[in-house]
């Protein structure tokens, strides 16, 4: 397994962040918590550059890349706390119609992708029940913490059958959602509530194989978010920095004090050892390796324990200043935590991994 971004990985790289750092300032940001802004101009700009469609197969219209490209985008995303349904609508809904819908159904669905459409994954088999109604399915039950689930267009329920899973596109008029209060008001989380939704079987997907599928998708969801919590925490390390050199106590900048080096170095190895896990995550979905859920599971951990210590010495090196509504850092700090419960803990997805080594599993088989 080549480890390495290749030349044309370090562009995509360097052209995300150049566009995303010039299209999400802060104060984007700050208008969409303040409710000025609903971000829909730089969804509208992303859509342009066809990055919703990175991962969606050229034969469905998309880009064609892999998890690797993903996660790359999602850090940089990640790092301009980006406020647009492009996490969810790439890291969750596209891996999971791609992976468990035939070929018309993805083709439609995921070509809404590509012209602006959005979606979202609700990962609910043991909150949603489907059963079998004529020609057609009907759900019933809540799915929660659903990212995007108020704002997106189209949801793909994951929903226990009776006889195993099944995946369930539903409109998103069918359901009624209703937004949670996050530690990040620019990021959008839901509860879903299904009352006898009915689900044609055209976008219905239960078959044996089907839960094979979900895992697969759900690997990738667990590594995009990761990146972007990697990538909010690289933000804090830059504003640190900044910060630092120019801070002065006893005539000399705060950043030349022993102390003040090692957190700063503290915080850099975190996130590069983070970043590096996430890559791998990628690298082993796109090649379907066996080491993929352990891979996804390392990441999340990685970047979990990455957030808490970058956050904590972050407002720690700026003082009081770090606190504030005004400084730019809390924006980031915001980001970078509130992936942390979301698609398993740190500790959840350490106890994951350790479960399957204790047990002598092999890798792609379930916990």
């Amino acid at each position: 397994m080549d480890f390495e971004l290749d030349d044309e990985q370090v562009e995509l790289q360097r052209v995300v962040r150049d566009i995303a750092t010039r299209e999400c300032p802060p104060a984007l940001v700050r208008a969409v918590v303040a409710g000025d802004d609903d971000a829909a101009g730089l969804w509208k700009t992303l859509v342009e550059l066809d990055w919703p469609a990175l991962t969606v197969p050229a034969d469905d219209g998309g880009m064609g890349m892999s998890a690797v490209e993903l996660v790359i985008a999602l850090e940089e995303l990640g790092r301009v706390a980006d406020p647009t349904p492009f996490l969810a609508t790439t890291s969750q809904y596209v891996p999971l119609v791609r992976a468990c819908a035939p070929a018309g159904a993805r083709r439609e669905l995921l070509g809404a992708v590509c012209s602006g459409g959005t979606g979202t994954a609700a990962f609910a088999a043991d909150a949603v029940r489907a059963r079998r109604d004529g020609d057609g399915w009907v759900l019933a039950g809540v799915a929660r913490h659903v990212v995007d689930g108020d704002r997106a267009d189209e949801l793909a329920v994951v929903a226990s059958t009776g006889d195993g899973e099944g995946v369930f596109v539903v409109p998103a008029a069918a359901v009624e959602a209703t937004r949670t209060p996050t530690f990040d008001a620019a990021f959008h989380l839901a509860d879903l509530t299904l009352d006898e939704v009915r689900v044609g079987d055209e976008r219905a997907f239960a078959r044996p194989a089907v839960a094979a599928e979900v895992g697969r998708a759900r690997d990738e969801a667990v590594a995009g978010l990761a990146a972007e919590m990697v990538g909010a925490s690289q933000r804090i390390l830059e504003l640190v920095l900044e910060h630092v050199k120019e801070r002065k106590q006893f005539g000399v900048p705060i950043g030349s004090f022993q102390a003040v080096k090692h957190m700063a170095v503290d915080m850099y190895v975190a996130i590069e050892r983070a970043r590096a896990l996430c890559h791998f995550a990628g690298l082993a979905i796109a090649e379907d390796d066996t080491r993929r859920g352990l891979a996804a599971s390392m990441a999340k951990a990685a970047a979990g324990d990455c957030q808490r210590l970058v956050t904590r010495h972050g407002v720690q090196l700026f003082g009081g200043l770090g606190f504030t509504w005004e400084n730019d850092l809390q924006i980031y700090v915001r980001r970078a935590k509130v992936g942390e419960p979301l698609l398993g803990t740190s500790s959840e997805h350490r106890a994951r991994a350790a479960r399957r080594v204790l047990a002598g599993r092999r890798p792609t088989e379930a916990v």
